[in-house]
């Protein structure tokens, strides 16, 4: 198959990585892509908010199937315009797509089938703040009901900063979801999912905050790792039994089902009950860096499986290993980043028998020497792969210890989970 990847992330370059692995897959294209997926195949200069100009470019080099990473082309029907074409798209079509791209959509969903999940109550009157704010106790969870790049959360037991968040959030989009705090661990179920079944991938958990011990603003993800212990073999049955079978039969029955991954955020209380945080369409970043690398099947084709509603046909085998990844972030990153940099020492790989450590590319580009250089706030990953989770993070330090860039930052305790409850 020739295969086309949307997106520019180190998930993109993950899959980008796995393609190329599968002799399933000929030639492999990247629109944007990155500098670690120009190593692997052919990018083109195509925004993903243009769908139009994707569909295109896939009817123009015969492609045969498109592996979409980031959530906003599916939210705009990218999988519609595809599979009118005729050509199978891994990646929800727009209507299922709703589960990421509406907060409301979602927790309506959820409690019309049962899902536990958290109360929550919608706001769209400015007059009534201080009365909404009063069914729940601090520290409040306000998120907007749109697409907002992972950082349309606010969590805070600030009532002027509640205040302010739910004010805002109104006057940009109409109204606003105040959802009560959930206790627990946070985990990432990654789950591919078309009509005829779908398939549990191991559970990671990400670290979403800048800073060690969780410090600091949120971010898109500072670094995971899998398998995570705190998913113990009940908490995955009740995942499965009160989660996932309930919403892959539903979406299974709708006129168009779901083809793609469905993420599953959970929170996992101190008495082992799930409840769903939220859903995502689309393979997490990084959680991708630590699950795709797991999938021992020919990538190519369970991805084509699940983009033909046939993801039951095939048998899916994962490996025993563990993965960390730790993220490599620009100056200033959540902020405003500052970009442009070169990158020093970004060939670092291991390969030593069952240890590999390698580096997953994200905000790069390619200056006119043909150097990489930084171009958005998560710089790369460097990843580590290792029969123990211990060895997995070790590798995946050493890894990272070797690059230069100027003003960059990571987290020194990712993976520090997996040992201290």
């Amino acid at each position: 198959m020739d295969v086309l990847i949307v997106g520019s992330g180190g998930r993109e370059h993950a899959l980008a990585i796995g393609l190329s692995e599968s002799s399933s897959v000929d030639k492999i294209h990247c629109c944007p892509g990155n500098f670690g997926t120009s190593q692997i195949g052919l990018n083109h200069d195509i925004d993903i908010k243009d769908v139009n100009s994707i569909v295109n470019l896939s009817n123009n080099l015969q492609i045969d199937l498109v592996v979409v990473g980031p959530e906003a082309p599916l939210v705009s029907g990218l999988s519609d315009k595809l599979t009118e074409q005729g050509i199978p798209c891994f990646g929800p079509n727009k209507d299922c797509a709703q589960l990421e791209g509406s907060k409301l959509f979602a927790k309506k969903l959820m409690n019309k089938l049962n899902i536990p999940t958290g109360r929550f109550i919608e706001i769209s009157n400015l007059e009534r703040i201080d009365e909404n704010l009063s069914f729940f106790k601090p520290p409040w969870v306000i998120k907007r009901d749109v697409l907002a790049g992972g950082k349309g959360v606010t969590v805070t037991g600030n009532i002027e900063d509640a205040r302010d968040a739910i004010k805002n959030a109104i006057e940009l989009d109409g109204l606003v979801l105040l959802e009560e705090y959930l206790e627990g661990e946070e985990a990432s179920i990654l789950v591919l999912m078309d009509e005829s079944g779908y398939s549990i991938l191991p559970p990671s958990q990400d670290h979403k905050r800048v800073g060690d011990e969780d410090s600091g603003p949120n971010t898109g993800g500072m670094g995971a790792y899998s398998p995570a212990p705190i998913v113990t073999p009940s908490v995955a049955t009740r995942v499965t039994e009160e989660i996932i079978s309930p919403m892959h039969h539903y979406l299974r029955n709708l006129d168009s089902p779901f083809r793609g991954c469905l993420f599953v955020g959970i929170m996992i209380d101190r008495d082992g009950s799930p409840k769903v945080v939220e859903f995502n369409v689309r393979f997490g970043d990084p959680e991708a860096q630590v699950t795709i690398p797991l999938i021992k099947t020919d990538l190519g084709m369970v991805l084509y499986s699940v983009a033909t509603g046939n993801i039951e046909n095939i048998d899916i085998i994962f490996d025993r290993k563990s993965i960390a990844t730790v993220v490599l972030a620009s100056e200033n990153y959540p902020n405003k980043p500052i970009v442009g940099r070169k990158i020093f020492g970004y060939d670092s790989h291991i390969d030593e028998g069952q240890i590999r450590g390698l580096i997953h590319f994200s905000g790069t580009n390619i200056d006119a020497n043909g150097n990489a250089i930084s171009s958005g706030g998560r710089v790369l990953s460097a990843t580590g792969i290792a029969p123990s989770i211990i060895e997995a993070i070790e590798t995946a330090y050493q890894i990272i210890n070797t690059i230069k860039l100027e003003g960059s930052h990571y987290r020194t305790d990712i993976g520090k989970r997996a040992f201290y409850k």
